[in-house]
Order: C-alpha cells, then structure tokens, then sequence
C-alpha cells in the first residue's frame, strides 16, 4: 500500500509568484515529487496572500498540520514556507513527529525519515531564522537613517507632510503632539487624550477618530516638553 502525502503552499506577495514561487509552481513541485516517489498524495492546503511571520495567521497550515496521521508525510517546496520563524519551525517538527508522520522540505532536499534529515532540518530553521533577523536588522538601520534625515519611510508620521522624498513639518499637527504631551503630562492616559482630541473635532493622520493605541504610537516619537 502506497504511503500517503499532504502538501503544503504558501505565497504572500505579487513578487514571489513573479520569482517562481507562485501556487501553481509550488503545487507541481509537490505533485512531481509525489509521482516520483509513488505516494498517494491526499490533499494539497493552501495559504494564499499570508505572510510567514505567524503561524497562528495561517488556516491553512493548521488544518494541514490536523489532517496528518501515523505514517504520512509532510511536504512542502521550502522551510520559508511553513515559517521563517525557528521557534514555531520547530514546534511543527516536533508535532509532526509526534503523529508518527514525516516531512520532505524541496527546496533544501530535507526529508527527516532519517536521523540526518532530522538534524539538517535543525540546522537549517536555525539559519532561516538568523537570514531573517538580519534582513530586520538592515531594514531598521535604513529607517532609522531616513528618520533622523527627515526623508519618507514607510508611512508619514503625524506631525509631518511629504514634499517629495522629505517630511516637513505640519504645524497644525505639530500643535496637536503638544497638547497630547500637555495632557499626558498632567496625568492623561493614553484613553483619555483619545477622547479629549475627539471632542475636541481633531482628526487622526487618516482623517478619523483617535483611539488609544493611535495616541501611543504618535507620542512614543516625542519626548516630554517636546515644542512644535
């Protein structure tokens, strides 16, 4: 009797399906390789536009995860795909081989019905992880440099306008990031400016109403006795 198979795509950006790793690419993968090595493939899950940052994010990936049973196995294009995070790669291998089920990783060549797949798959979530803490880190070094240059990045923050690529200062804005800070100076929390502001007819950057966690964000930028 053959073994039986559940795969397992995941793309999360325009981009990727432009490099090779669309759906469809990664499905055929699957599908070859469960030709090739004569398994019974059951089910392939699907994770389309989510990003690989969380699993709890990902139906998909559980429901995956839920349908496999003793003997089976788990396979999937590349490590990237089931998570970029160490912790939770390897707490779906440790699920995984808690069902009595395998899995076959693609891209890297890993397939843990062996003792040295197992520890490949170790090392490599290891090194997934580490590629993705270094990408964070650049990304915050680049942000930082543009923040303390005045240059855009990302969003426009409250406080400033966009002329081109610089943020110039928007005073009325300006005007309101005091009177948060006057008010959280006199004992304010982050609620109460929020309602303050709203009732006062002042808007969000958005053009909305303010909330707690919008007020946090915005004096989180800003020191005590900080002056427009």
């Amino acid at each position: 009797m053959k073994r039986k198979a559940i795969g397992y795509v995941r793309v999360s950006t325009q981009k990727q399906a432009q490099d090779g790793l669309s759906l469809d690419a990664q499905t055929e993968k699957i599908k070859q390789w469960a030709r090739y090595h004569d398994y019974d493939l059951v089910h392939i899950y699907i994770d389309e536009g989510i990003s690989g940052k969380k699993v709890i994010n990902r139906p998909k990936l559980k429901e995956a995860l839920n349908s496999l049973e003793k003997d089976m196995i788990f396979v999937f294009y590349s490590l990237s795909r089931v998570s970029r995070n160490t912790i939770d790669t390897l707490t779906i291998a440790e699920y995984i081989h808690k069902t009595g089920a395998d899995m076959v990783s693609l891209s890297e060549n890993i397939d843990t019905t062996g003792p040295t797949g197992r520890m490949v798959f170790g090392i490599l979530a290891v090194l997934n992880q580490f590629e993705r803490d270094q990408v964070s880190e650049r990304t915050k070094m680049v942000i930082d440099y543009l923040r303390s240059n005045d240059k855009v990045y990302s969003h426009v923050p409250y406080g400033y306008d966009k002329q081109e690529d610089n943020l110039v200062k928007n005073q009325d804005e300006q005007n309101t990031i005091v009177l948060m800070l006057k008010m959280k100076d006199e004992g304010f929390g982050y609620r109460k400016i929020a309602t303050s502001l709203n009732k006062k007819g002042i808007k969000s950057k958005k053009g909305g109403i303010w909330y707690a966690k919008t007020v946090e964000g915005v004096l989180r930028r800003y020191p005590q006795g900080y002056s427009a």
